[in-house]
């Protein structure tokens, strides 16, 4: 039985996951490229103040990888990064892993032949087997603003902080108030000169103070047995109802509404501030963002609040249509990712030329958001509707990656080269997982959910644990062997 080789694209958490699952299972060819200059993904790249995942840590990490000393419910990014660093050095992933990488071209020209994927400065690699691993949130955005190249001042996106830029009694421009702004807004507003913060539409919260975790807390998580997994257990538990309240907008999902209600009005105090950020969208449309601080941040005296748009920037500042221009010396940009893109603008070619730009152009697709018919031997993590609106992406990491493995082997018990999904098995599969949206508060408003056609192209419609169902084990039938 032969063994392939295999290319990892990506050194986050998909990627790393990818490489110890292929290596513990015998599967001992595997690289990892990765274009930054380290291991992390999001993890490497988010240094902004107040970054951490929104996520528990206690979920939001491998389940062969626990850590007992998590300092929060929801720790910051430096300890995650250096959690991410750990597991690397325990399973020997660092050997694997080639930094400054940015691939730009993978093409396969015959079904049981390899991959030939080539980066921007003319590396080859020829493997026969490549997972792309860059995730959904990989790409900053900005929006394309008449005069934006104009602004004399300092301007940089939340995930590629400035750090060398001192905020302290600036004038500075917000634009964008998703997950990132909710945290590093209330982070610098103390520091800030004034603070202008431009909303297209406001969100809904639900709390979380994020304090440290007090000392018997911490003891009692590392010496008492079973404790670490009856708190995995209660987490994913209140995730899944989460997406309960999604799933179920009229009936559960009102009580998730009314519980945010509760809270953002006793934190709303302004009238005129509760006014501007009220949201105006079903509950669970959009993102439903955790933060105790945010609110707070938007009624000090330093900071305001625009809800008109934006027309153009100029040298010094920004120009709403209302006419008034709002004079700024820093903008910050917290305009979230490409994230319906996903690999792009990698390009991806199969046999016969086959391009998975064109075959994604009406919306991206993928069995089980892992594997597209007519490109052999490709398995995407972190893939089309696999993002979860209540849960842990990486359990679904895991599990997405224990099923890469698992087709590799029947691959090589058959001593195939390729393995490719089934067209009539992926088609039935997504008519599947769309028909599914319909009746949920997902459809109810425009989000980054969707594509340019609207169509849900990030999110898993149902519960982690029906993931975790639907990719248990590999049914052969589903696919074709090369």
């Amino acid at each position: 039985m032969h063994a392939p080789s295999v290319l990892v694209v990506g050194a986050g958490f998909g990627g790393i996951a990818a490489a110890i699952e292929l290596r513990a299972h015998g599967i001992r060819d595997v690289t990892i490229v990765d274009a930054a200059d380290g291991i992390g993904g999001t993890w490497l790249h988010n240094t902004y103040p107040g970054a951490a995942c929104d996520v528990p840590s206690h979920l939001y990490s491998y389940s062969f990888a626990q850590r007992t000393d998590w300092s929060r419910l929801c720790s910051p990014q430096p300890e995650i990064l250096a959690y991410l660093r750990g597991v690397v050095a325990e399973f020997g992933v660092d050997e694997l892993v080639q930094t400054g990488v940015r691939i730009v071209d993978a093409r396969r020209d015959e079904a049981d032949g390899p991959w030939t994927v080539t980066a921007d400065d003319g590396r080859t690699w020829t493997p026969d087997v490549l997972i792309v691993a860059t995730g959904q949130l990989n790409r900053p955005v900005s929006p394309d603003l008449p005069g934006v190249d104009s602004f004399a001042g300092t301007m940089f996106h939340s995930a590629r902080w400035d750090h060398d830029h001192d905020l302290r009694g600036r004038r500075v421009a917000v634009i964008g108030t998703g997950a990132s702004a909710v945290q590093f807004v209330p982070a610098i507003a103390p520091e800030v000169g004034h603070m202008t913060v431009f909303q297209r539409s406001g969100n809904w919260f639900l709390p979380r103070r994020n304090r440290r975790f007090p000392a018997w807390w911490r003891a009692a998580i590392a010496r008492v047995p079973g404790l670490q997994a009856a708190r995995r257990r209660f987490i994913t538990e209140y995730c899944e109802a989460l997406t309960l309240m999604i799933r179920h907008p009229a009936t559960w999902g009102r009580l998730g509404r009314l519980y945010a209600t509760l809270f953002m009005r006793a934190q709303l105090r302004d009238p005129e501030v509760r006014r501007k950020v009220w949201p105006d969208y079903t509950f669970g449309c959009k993102r439903i963002l955790f933060s105790s601080h945010w609110l707070p941040a938007l009624q000090r005296p330093n900071v305001e609040v625009e809800t008109s748009r934006i027309a153009a920037v100029e040298p010094t500042g920004v120009r709403t249509e209302d006419g008034t221009l709002h004079e700024v010396d820093t903008i910050i940009w917290g305009t979230g990712f490409a994230a319906t893109d996903f690999m792009f603008p990698m390009e991806i070619s199969g046999p016969g030329g086959r391009s998975l730009r064109t075959e994604w152009s009406d919306g991206a697709h993928a069995y089980l958001g892992m594997t597209v018919p007519g490109f052999p031997s490709l398995f995407v993590l972190y893939g089309p509707n696999t993002n979860t609106s209540g849960g842990s992406i990486v359990r679904y990491l895991e599990h997405q990656v224990r099923y890469v493995r698992e087709a590799l082997q029947e691959a090589a018990r058959r001593g195939a080269s390729g393995v490719e999904v089934r067209p009539e098995v992926e088609q039935a599969y997504d008519e599947e997982v769309q028909a599914r949206f319909p009746g949920t508060a997902w459809t109810r408003c425009d989000s980054w959910y969707r594509d340019d056609t609207g169509r849900i192209v990030t999110n898993w419609p149902g519960y982690m644990r029906e993931y975790d169902e639907r990719t248990r084990r590999v049914e052969p039938s589903d696919y074709v062997f090369h």
